[in-house]
């Protein structure tokens, strides 16, 4: 597909655009409006496949709970193995759509592989994720920075209430969520890994307050996020953090999400997360 669409897809998920405007420069782009509609299903995301492990897998067990947030009920979905009975956590923080059923299929898997997963919804304070994609986007823009950022902070301290977790934790992001993941690296010094996909970096001057290890993940087609990454590579050089680095050429935002048909890269996806649960094993075992 013309990277011209990617990139204005990607402008009118992130800038955001109105979406009359986005239709109407896609239509500009494709010739016209048949051609403009027939491409839009392959940019938007399908949650019908969401569900790479089944909603009822025998191997493990699911829940929805609450946790206080900053002045509001935080939402979240969580999923353990069956087997155990304490687990190292790791939080799932989702994309700017929500906490959607392609999130929930990533926290199963993160179960799968031994995990204590938590995945906080950001959008509880507003009665949490609706299931309009383009109604969530929306939304974020309604939220309190500070108290967002402290509605995930306060979801460790919910995991350390839990008899079922180790006090071990881990953090994993996407998108959106690949800016908090960073975040969270931060401000939360009990962290001991955290696993950013294609993720808005944090300013220079707070990387020294970073404990975990990081593990980068970065699409090469990504120009937006990636115009970050020398300046905060010489600052976790400088700080002296543990970090590995991955940039999967060819590859474009969202390279991870199966539910985003022209951006889904398997190949890319598949080793970006077999880097991630290594990374957790050595860190969180």
């Amino acid at each position: 597909m013309d990277q011209r669409i990617i990139n204005l897809f990607d402008e009118y998920t992130h800038k955001p655009l109105k979406r009359e405007e986005f239709i109407s420069r896609l239509t500009t782009l494709t010739g016209s409006t048949a051609a403009a509609l027939t491409i839009l299903p392959l940019l938007e995301v399908n949650y019908a496949k969401a569900a790479t492990i089944p909603l009822e897998d025998d191997r493990i067990e699911t829940e929805h709970v609450t946790y206080a947030g900053d002045g509001c009920e935080m939402k979240a979905y969580v999923a353990k193995p069956k087997k155990g009975k304490k687990f190292s956590a790791v939080m799932v923080i989702h994309e700017n759509r929500g906490l959607n059923p392609h999130i929930e299929d990533v926290t199963r898997r993160a179960a799968l592989e031994g995990y204590l997963a938590i995945a906080p919804d950001a959008l509880s304070p507003l009665g949490g994720t609706p299931t309009d994609a383009d109604a969530a986007r929306d939304m974020f823009q309604k939220l309190d920075a500070g108290k967002n950022l402290n509605n995930f902070i306060k979801g460790f301290d919910y995991l350390k209430s839990r008899k079922d977790c180790n006090g071990k934790f881990g953090v994993v992001g996407f998108c959106w969520g690949g800016g908090m993941a960073n975040q969270m690296a931060v401000h939360v010094p009990d962290l001991r890994a955290a696993v950013p996909f294609y993720g808005r970096q944090p300013e220079a001057a707070d990387v020294s307050k970073i404990k975990a290890a990081v593990q980068l993940h970065y699409a090469g087609m990504d120009e937006r996020i990636n115009a970050g990454i020398t300046a905060y590579e010489e600052a976790l050089k400088k700080a002296g953090v543990r970090y590995e680095l991955y940039t999967y050429e060819g590859a474009q935002h969202a390279f991870h999400n199966d539910t985003a048909p022209t951006r889904y890269n398997e190949t890319a996806a598949k080793l970006a997360w077999q880097r991630t649960m290594e990374f957790f094993k050595k860190y969180l075992s």
